[in-house]
């Protein structure tokens, strides 16, 4: 899956955001428009939020970064 330049931004390596996608936790849809947050482990056990928008078919990763806390609790 791709990765936009937005979800680097906070230094996630792509294997890290993949492997959370393949393996999470938990998903919550967060609009009606296509986004979906994934909360999943990094290939170290790092838990990760994965932000997903999907269109036209298409997903692409927007964001990643080390789960916030409002996340973690809803795991």
């Amino acid at each position: 899956m791709e990765a936009t330049a937005s979800a680097h931004k906070h230094g996630v390596p792509i294997e890290d955001m993949q492997h959370a996608l393949r393996h999470h936790l938990q998903a919550f849809p967060q609009d009606e428009r296509g986004f979906k947050m994934f909360v999943g482990p990094s290939t170290t056990g790092e838990l990760l939020e994965i932000g997903v928008v999907t269109r036209d078919d298409q997903a692409r990763i927007v964001h990643a970064m080390p789960a916030r806390t409002k996340f973690r609790l809803r795991t």
